[in-house]
């Protein structure tokens, strides 16, 4: 047997052996970016999810170090049954298959945004963050250039020449100073529609945090509300965005001098991190990894850089450089990995 059938046995077996069932079966339920995946079966007329995380690629002991801590700080992550580390099996709650991502509409969205920043204000007052990795200058450069080696480099095949490094290194710096100036916090990492499920206690239900930092405190807001899979418009946003603000500030996690037009910069900007880093990062799924299902929300994922970009004079040449290599080009046209 190849080691994909092989890890497949172990993983029904296990399962198997912990509900005491010799004859349930597994479904795939769901997989990631990474080597994690979930699998669903039913057993005495209740559903359980399987979580396979290979430990020499995906260690799983941050997932159950940080969703107890999430579980403890009032947060709703799915419960843990059993598990054994050393294979990286975990049986876990269900936590069901309403994702946020098909449930938003025009009439939903004030709600459901409603339940997730209740949930994210939570996770920011409540989450010790002091021992997480930090979200430090390395990081976030690592991040950006993502971008040129996949998207521009591997991507549209240019070598950016020693110019066009200035004005991608100009930009990077603004950004990065700019997300290095925010208070620290929890920070998620991925808290956007595919990661939230409606739940019918203490919605929404959270997932995929176990690559959880210590960073700036607008990153897992850009995260939700510029989305990557969903984009609303940008007034609509921005009321969000003050709402969220203003009660941040009545919770003493930023100050009063914090304005309305300081928190938007800080928060087009965090977001313009995330969507810089994720253009290289889809095309590195498929050229790298083969995986091509990112390739579809590329086109939204460049309009947000661009857009935002666009509202700030000193990224100018940025928007400029991208827009000079990427015209006429199908951004969702691949050649084979």
């Amino acid at each position: 047997m190849d080691s994909i059938t092989d890890r497949a046995a172990a993983r029904l077996a296990w399962t198997r052996h912990i509900l005491g069932d010799p004859a349930l079966t597994l479904a795939s339920a769901s997989a990631d970016a990474s080597f994690r995946s979930y699998w669903r079966t039913q057993h005495q007329g209740r559903s359980w999810v399987v979580m396979d995380s290979p430990p020499a690629q995906e260690d799983p002991h941050p997932w159950l170090a940080i969703g107890a801590q999430l579980s403890a700080a009032g947060l709703h992550v799915p419960a843990v049954y059993a598990h054994d580390l050393e294979q990286g099996f975990l049986l876990i709650e269900d936590l069901g298959t309403r994702l946020y991502l098909p449930a938003l509409n025009e009439d939903s969205a004030d709600a459901l945004y409603g339940d997730a920043m209740d949930a994210l204000l939570r996770m920011q007052a409540r989450m010790d963050y002091s021992d997480l990795p930090p979200f430090d200058h390395d990081v976030l450069v690592r991040g950006l250039e993502v971008m040129p080696e996949w998207f521009l480099g591997r991507h549209l095949g240019h070598t950016p020449d020693c110019g066009e490094w200035d004005v991608l290194e100009a930009a990077f710096g603004v950004i990065v100073r700019n997300a290095l100036e925010q208070p620290r916090c929890f920070v998620h990492r991925d808290f956007h529609s595919r990661n939230l499920l409606i739940v019918d206690d203490n919605s929404p239900g959270i997932i995929d945090f176990q690559g959880a930092l210590a960073g700036p405190i607008t990153y897992d807001l850009a995260s939700l509300l510029r989305d990557a899979y969903i984009v609303w418009p940008r007034e609509r946003v921005e009321t969000w965005v003050e709402s969220y603000r203003q009660r941040l500030i009545s919770a003493g996690l930023i100050g009063s001098e914090i304005n309305r037009k300081h928190f938007l910069r800080w928060f087009d900007l965090t977001g313009l991190h995330r969507h810089i880093r994720v253009l290289g990062q889809f095309y590195r799924l498929w050229y790298r990894d083969g995986k091509p299902g990112y390739l579809a929300d590329v086109p939204r994922v460049y309009h947000y850089v661009i857009s935002v970009a666009l509202s700030y004079p000193e990224l100018a040449d940025f928007v400029a450089l991208l827009e000079r290599h990427t015209q006429g080009r199908d951004l969702t046209h691949v050649a084979a990995a």
